[in-house]
């Protein structure tokens, strides 16, 4: 928490220039400028508490977003900025949240249609009826939160697992409390390795950082990250079975496999248009989301004297995580704003100029820890920063597992508190993280090792 103070305190000292995608307006050390920063602040003192408040994260990021574009024109005209270049700063942050969202919105109806379709829940169901015991169990679903977060984020990943250890465990507080933090660390260690698991590795891939494969290389430091905690949290775990569950199986919908099947295939389809014809993924993206449209007509049609069954793709959209497509919009233009003042080339100053770039992003997992990983790879993707893949890979690794050392650290952690039944809480978890901070170090190493 001293380091982020510390950072903030940067933030309102005389500006420092450095180069960046556009020429910034340079004018950290005004009024109107270290007011931005108050007012971003305020806002994401909101965010993080979002548990407390019940107040959806999007709404205070969203108006910080409008106050500080507002600010950042009066400066523009103020220092003689043309009009033309005010809006091409701008239209630089609109393209960058139109291409993630349209991503995301795909990735999350599939999401939404798998689950409709009773994948999920019938994933679940197979689990339970299996009576594993506590100790395999936490393996089990560790290892599927895992690999499942690697194409569905680490939110949907870990509430869908968490489901499952809930079910199986709800008379042993212990070991849902000791799941949970394992799913917190599975689901984002899975993310980092795939443009598909986690938005700020996404991001990465979308900016041209680094290829689609190029990824891959982080998967044995991902698994690090995710075995090292989990063995020592292994012997925490009971020794017991759960309750023997008299649970009739779920019955998958038809044309189950058949989304499943598509899903990938949209996966296909997004990094051959990046790979192949140099397309943005999000287009590849909107191809498979038609085919599944096209799809669900055809079930529609089959079943439509089955209202049951049928399919309706709409509805699948509706149900997106539109709170945190509208939260990433907040921070891109809040961001965004920040960064054309001038703020991110004082940023980049004191921790990539004066730290180092291995150094720096490492402190970038950390602070990930407190503040959502979403802005911090914002900011640093708007550094222009001149680093090679090594380091890239680096910073997507840490700015993605990061937030696994506090319970608030990651949309994950946040969720299965709310989902718990408070077996699991922000004091269960941090009295994990020593093991967990040495997953992170770890995993780290691993990387030099492996890819330095």
């Amino acid at each position: 928490m001293v380091r982020f103070l510390l950072v903030l305190l940067i933030l309102v000292l005389p500006e420092l220039a450095l180069a960046s995608g556009f020429e910034s307006l340079k004018l950290t050390g005004t009024e109107r400028g270290i007011y931005t920063v108050i007012i971003f602040v305020i806002a994401y003192g909101f965010v993080m508490a979002e548990e407390f408040t019940g107040m959806k994260k999007s709404k205070p990021v969203i108006l910080a977003a409008g106050i500080i574009w507002a600010h950042a024109a009066v400066l523009a005209t103020s220092a003689g900025v043309t009009t033309e270049a005010l809006h091409e700063a701008f239209e630089y942050n609109l393209k960058e949240y139109a291409e993630l969202m349209l991503f995301l919105l795909v990735a999350m109806t599939y999401i939404n249609a798998m689950a409709e379709r009773n994948v999920f829940e019938a994933l679940r169901s197979w689990m339970v009826r299996k009576q594993f015991g506590y100790r395999k169990l936490f393996w089990i679903t560790g290892i599927i939160t895992f690999f499942l977060s690697s194409v569905a984020d680490n939110l949907t990943s870990a509430l869908l697992v968490g489901a499952v250890v809930l079910a199986v465990g709800s008379d042993n507080e212990k070991f849902v409390s000791v799941s949970f933090v394992n799913l917190v660390i599975a689901a984002n260690a899975g993310g980092a390795f795939c443009p598909f698991g986690d938005i700020t590795t996404l991001m990465v891939w979308q900016a041209g950082y680094a290829e689609f494969f190029d990824f891959f290389k982080l998967f044995i430091p991902s698994v690090v990250n995710f075995l090292v905690p989990a063995a020592f949290m292994y012997f925490a775990v009971p020794d017991e079975h759960p309750v023997a569950s008299n649970e009739a199986a779920v019955v998958m919908k038809p044309g189950a496999i058949q989304v499943c099947v598509l899903f990938f295939l949209t996966i296909a389809s997004a990094v051959s248009f990046k790979q192949f014809l140099h397309l943005p993924p999000f287009m590849g993206m909107m191809v498979g989301m038609s085919v599944l449209m096209l799809y669900g007509f055809r079930i529609t049609t089959l079943y439509r004297a089955d209202e049951n069954n049928q399919f309706d793709i709409f509805n699948q959209v509706r149900d997106a995580e539109w709170d945190t497509l509208l939260f990433f919009f907040g921070v891109v233009f809040a961001v965004g704003g920040l960064g054309y003042i001038g703020y991110l080339e004082l940023l980049s100053a004191a921790m990539y100029d004066g730290l180092g770039f291995t150094t720096a992003n490492i402190l970038v997992g950390i602070i990930s820890a407190i503040v959502d990983n979403i802005p911090v790879m914002f900011a640093v993707l708007n550094m222009s920063l001149d680093m090679d893949l090594y380091q890239w890979l680096l910073v997507t690794l840490t700015a993605g597992v990061g937030g696994s050392m506090l319970s608030i650290g990651s949309a994950a952690g946040v969720a299965l508190m709310g989902q718990s039944q408070h077996k699991y809480t922000f004091f269960s978890h941090l009295k994990w993280t020593p093991v967990i901070a040495a997953g992170y170090a770890a995993s780290i190493f691993t990387h030099y090792l492996v890819n330095g």
